[in-house]
């Protein structure tokens, strides 16, 4: 019921430029209204205490059903004509903060069904953020739960404040305080106040839509490629961070925490590689090389996926590069999708430490994040989430090319959709509107698997869940 409001604005702005899509969000806000009701009416005096069970249960659905209700305004748009299965796909990727689109001509469209999708993102985005930071670290699954009491720093603390709420209106603040800022920074370089808040909406989220077709290489504006450079870096470091940056008037949590670190350091080498390959192949002038290599490159490993240009024509390795690098995506506790930095530096550090064992086999040699030991069982956790991870990657991609596309379409579509990327290769470079209706289901699943860290929605196929 209270995500059906998530249509008000659009409806108002819909009415306000007196387009076509009225109709389409005043049945969507009914049909999601009427059906949180329903659900909601039966159960309305229960005051029983959630279980463990009931938080996978809960947290899977979060977006599943919200995903499937905000497909209503989109399917029932004139405009668009999309199928069930589209309407679902662009609803998913949205929240998901995934970015990938099935739509084309969006610089032709109402402005109250773009405001809608980027609103979409941005409430998927605090929802990420919430669940990462205060209802994973519950259920033993997230990304925090991994290294809390193994690493120094803010970010071991497993709840910002003494209670959930506390967390998510703490996380609530800086979300809210970096969206207005990019808003602002946005405006100010040269955006109208639409695209502005719509960009920053995207940006904050880590998502990717764009109320244009040619993405932030619409505006042709380099003020504006910095600026969202530096908001996606922002948004895909811990919000913990950036609370306890804030609560302490301090960037000391920043310099001590071993995987914000990481991650720059991985962005750094993204952007001085694909810098260098577009200088040394003249594909771009120097100033544009460095523009739009820094700005590139920070978009993909964040996962966010706006674009400027083609980057899949862009010469040799880079764009597969830049896909891979996907992988590695933001820090725990952030928007960002992938594997999450810290898992990929726990596996680094292991495979680091496997060799130093291969030459003092009699040694004993710890593994330690941060001038901390971490426990054997952490370890193992990591590898058992990655194993996961490549197995459902593989498994997704047969299908995929079992379903028709081919292998570098495939795979670039499954990395875009298991890491919340967004664009792709080959068949899905510009958008995913030419993939079949099957396709577009199976992506949208592999979007809510990459979302939920795996385990979450897996958890829900095994039958140990649906013993008693």
């Amino acid at each position: 019921m209270l995500f059906s409001t998530a249509m008000l604005p659009s409806l108002a702005l819909a009415w306000l430029d007196q387009d076509n899509t009225i109709t389409a969000f005043i049945d969507g806000f009914l049909i999601t209204l009427l059906g949180g009701f329903l659900l909601w009416a039966p159960c309305a005096g229960a005051h029983s205490e959630l279980r463990i069970r009931d938080g996978f249960f809960v947290t899977s659905l979060f977006w599943l059903v919200l995903g499937t209700f905000g497909a209503a305004p989109l399917w029932l748009a004139p405009d668009l004509g999309l199928t069930l299965p589209a309407a679902i796909f662009e609803s998913i990727s949205g929240l998901t903060t995934t970015g990938a689109t099935v739509l084309v001509g969006l610089d032709d469209l109402p402005r109250s069904l773009l405001l809608y999708r980027q609103l979409l993102q941005w409430l998927g985005g605090i929802g990420i953020i919430v669940v990462a930071m205060a209802i994973l670290p519950m259920l033993g699954v997230g990304g925090m739960a991994l290294y809390r009491a193994e690493t120094p720093g803010p970010s071991k603390d497993n709840k910002l404040t003494p209670r959930i709420s506390g967390t998510a209106l703490a996380l609530f603040y800086v979300y809210i305080t970096l969206t207005l800022a990019c808003a602002l920074a946005y405006y100010l370089a040269g955006m109208n106040s639409f695209d502005a808040i719509g960009h920053a909406f995207s940006t904050v989220a880590i998502g990717g839509f764009s109320t244009h077709d040619a993405s932030m290489g619409y505006f042709n504006n380099d003020s504006i490629l910095w600026i969202s450079s530096l908001f996606m870096a922002i948004a895909a470091i811990n919000f913990g961070l950036h609370f306890f940056a804030w609560k302490h008037k301090s960037l000391k949590g920043y310099v001590s925490d071993p995987e914000t670190g990481f991650f720059l350091l991985c962005l750094a080498a993204s952007i001085v590689v694909t810098c260098l390959i577009l200088l040394a192949t003249k594909t771009l002038d120097p100033q544009e090389s460095v523009v739009h290599g820094v700005f590139q490159a920070i978009s993909m490993a964040t996962t966010t996926g706006f674009t400027t240009t083609d980057f899949s024509s862009w010469p040799t390795f880079l764009p597969m590069m830049l896909i891979l690098f996907s992988f590695i995506g933001g820090c725990v506790g952030s928007t960002g999708g992938g594997l999450k930095v810290m898992r990929v530096l726990l596996i680094v550090k292991q495979g680091l430490r496997e060799m130093r064992q291969l030459i003092h086999p009699q040694a004993i040699i710890p593994l330690r994040v941060g001038g901390r030991r971490v426990d054997a069982a952490i370890v193992s956790a990591v590898w058992s989430f990655f194993a996961v991870y490549v197995i459902a990657f593989l498994m997704i991609l047969l299908l995929l090319m079992a379903m028709g596309l081919d292998f570098l379409s495939a795979f670039s579509a499954v990395a875009a959709s298991l890491n919340n990327l967004g664009p792709g290769l080959g068949d899905v470079s510009a958008n995913y509107s030419t993939v079949s209706d099957h396709t577009k289901l199976v992506l949208a699943f592999t979007m809510l698997l990459g979302r939920l860290e795996v385990f979450t929605l897996l958890v829900l196929f095994t039958p140990m869940f649906w013993r008693r």
